[in-house]
């Protein structure tokens, strides 16, 4: 499951990673007990160029079958929720960044009319268990990301 690189990463690095991967874990069981069919995990693919030219990789944590709808799902995991819900970490740029990546994966497999979602499963652990997981589905859409077409009537 890990390998020599994540011995080289800060302490606190190689924590927050083995955190977030067992939450993703434990997403994709819950999913599964909740009659999702799971599609693929950790789904990375180039989906473009930033201000300094430099190449962004995109990121879907889980993709999901919900009878018909394919779902794309982010999963956020912390070991309190003390300080805020895990959800409040998907802000718009991870928002964004999600909508681009699942316009490729959609446009690679070909996948035009099936209806899809944006989801999101929130985990809080206490000591590796979890003491909450949570669905939040539809958790947002792509329309506030749309360029806005403006029409004057001026006659």
């Amino acid at each position: 499951m890990y390998d020599f690189l994540d011995l080289a990463l800060p302490k606190s690095n190689l924590a927050t990673r083995i955190l977030g991967e067992l939450g993703e874990e434990m997403a994709a069981k819950y999913l599964i007990n909740h009659g999702y069919t799971i599609v693929a995990a950790n789904f990375k693919v180039p989906i473009g160029r930033n201000l300094n030219d430099a190449a962004v990789t995109g990121e879907i944590d889980l993709i999901a079958l919900d009878s018909d709808v394919l779902c794309f799902v982010e999963v956020k995991t912390r070991s309190s929720a003390d300080f805020a819900e895990p959800t409040a970490a998907v802000n718009l740029r991870k928002q964004r960044q999600i909508i681009r990546t699942a316009r490729v994966y959609r446009n690679i497999f070909r996948i035009r009319e099936m209806e899809y979602r944006f989801d999101v499963v929130s985990v809080v652990l206490k000591n590796h268990k979890p003491s909450k997981i949570e669905l939040h589905k539809a958790f947002w859409n792509e329309s506030k990301f749309r360029k806005k077409v403006w029409k004057y009537d001026f006659f």
